[in-house]
């Protein structure tokens, strides 16, 4: 017995302690790649990451079940974590422009976006490590023990398979090897840029999603020995967290933007998502931390605050002109005659003020209903608006008859959806509150919205599901309004 338990300590200590070794292996393949530019040193290099991929995915679960109570084992875990994601993101950033800059053909302007996407994408790991290490900190010393098996671990499994990927395709080189391992790698090297951008844009907002869900779980320990018993102070210093996340929601609208213009309308509507992660997300921070309330001094608990503004300008930008502008990029230079009559910079223009218009009727509102919208909120209004323009794009991409009846459909989308965010006496159900309230609902939407990503369907799937969020309300009219 005393034998086995040893060798169960070693294959334990093998598989925390072994992937640092494994990483450095591998960027010195990765140099070695960028002055010679041989394929077995590539293939070498991502077989490395590979093991060590491997060994990140099984190491807490064989630590847990072999070694239950060995807390060293889960913080060296997490300081392998960093020094592991220190040296590959950074090199796969380098490997990134390498390839852009070095490889034949010259890369293309697609290329060059995607390396500066990269490139932000691997400064957030990087962010996001160091701060939940802080947050970890604080909550050692001023709150609750920290659970090792926690929601935001999903970004630490998601970021293995992430940075190994990243890697096979940055340092890839064509060669003449024929071994099955090279064959396998190849392809990963060989990746369309849209599959690649899909899956980095889903690990971008795992990523924002992780920080938040470290803002929303230690936030409020952080501050008790900096205020020392100051609320108006200590709500000063938390606001930054929600504001910080109604920023993300203005950018990730932004970055919708970005993409369409690059006629990626489909990665358009997956930063749209984000935006409305980020909306649940803030005011589910705001209300964790106590924000929402006011302080006992106040005399009116209906102030309008510094929050409150932020957060409509973010809605209105993701939700009220994004929306638009990305509906009047797609419809604007199609040479289809019966679109081109349409007036469709007028229907652009005319959602963005009906848009604007609701959300001054919601801040302005002073008897709301626990738990519902008065109206179809506007994120829900700008997925609708949304989902029918990736099917139109790839109509026009593949000048195929449909893209004339989808433009129309479009057109009468947004005017609808401009009206129905109007209509008050409608009762909607506040979907992120519901989430709140029942776990299992949550899981399957993001299940099923990560099955849809990689397949041809989501565009159909997306606007199939807003379409009954919009019907929505002949059900939940008869479910009792409840604060949460």
């Amino acid at each position: 017995m005393p034998a086995k338990f040893n060798l169960q300590r070693k294959i334990s200590a093998l598989l925390v302690y072994g992937r640092p070794p494994l990483v450095f292996g591998g960027m010195l393949c990765a140099l070695g790649v960028m002055w010679t530019r041989n394929p077995l040193l590539y293939t070498l290099g991502v077989t490395l990451l590979v093991i060590s991929m491997s060994f990140d995915l099984i190491d807490g679960w064989f630590s847990s079940r072999f070694q239950p109570y060995a807390a060293l084992v889960h913080l060296a875990d997490r300081v392998m974590d960093k020094i592991v994601y220190s040296i590959i993101f950074p090199l796969v950033a380098v490997g990134i422009m390498w390839r852009l800059l070095l490889t034949s053909p010259p890369g293309t302007k697609a290329e060059l976006f995607h390396g500066i996407f990269v490139l932000i994408l691997c400064v957030t790991v990087l962010i996001r490590d160091n701060f939940a290490n802080f947050m970890r900190f604080f909550a050692m010393r001023t709150g609750p023990e920290p659970e090792m098996r926690e929601f935001t671990r999903l970004r630490t499994i998601v970021a293995a398979p992430v940075g190994t990927l990243l890697y096979a395709h940055a340092f890839y080189v064509p060669g003449d090897l024929t071994s099955q391992i090279y064959i396998w790698i190849s392809w990963l090297g060989n990746l369309p840029l849209r599959v690649l951008l899909l899956i980095e844009i889903v690990f971008l907002i795992i990523n924002f999603g992780s920080i938040a869900g470290y803002y929303r779980k230690y936030g409020a320990y952080c501050l008790d020995e900096i205020c020392d018993e100051d609320e108006r102070l200590r709500r000063k210093i938390l606001s930054f967290f929600p504001n910080t996340l109604t920023v993300m929601n203005a950018m990730m609208g932004l970055l919708a933007v970005f993409f369409a213009y690059q006629d990626r309308i489909r990665e358009a509507y997956l930063f749209l998502i984000g935006a409305a992660i980020f909306d649940k997300l803030d005011g589910a921070l705001a209300r964790k931390l106590g924000l929402t309330e006011p302080l006992p001094e106040q005399d009116r608990s209906h102030q309008i605050s510094f929050g409150s503004i932020l957060d409509d300008l973010a809605d209105g930008v993701s939700f009220c002109i994004v929306p638009a502008w990305i509906f009047y990029l797609c419809l604007g230079d199609v040479s289809d005659p019966v679109i081109q009559q349409l007036p469709v910079g007028l229907a652009a223009v005319l959602y963005t003020l009906m848009g604007i218009a609701r959300l001054i009727y919601f801040t302005l509102d002073r008897t709301p209903i626990p738990g519902f919208f008065k109206g179809m909120p506007s994120p829900a209004a700008a997925l609708l608006v949304a989902a029918p323009l990736i099917m139109f794009s790839y109509a026009v991409q593949e000048a195929s008859e449909w893209a004339r009846y989808w433009g129309i459909f479009c057109f009468g989308v947004i005017i609808f959806s401009g009206i129905m965010m109007n209509l008050y006496p409608l009762r909607y159900l506040h979907l992120g509150r519901f989430i709140d309230r029942h776990s299992w609902f949550g899981r399957l939407n993001m299940l099923l919205l990560v099955i849809f990503i990689f397949t041809p369907y989501l565009g159909y799937a997306a606007l199939i599901y807003m379409f009954l969020y919009v019907l929505s309300p002949l059900v939940t009219w008869r479910i009792l309004p409840k604060q949460r």
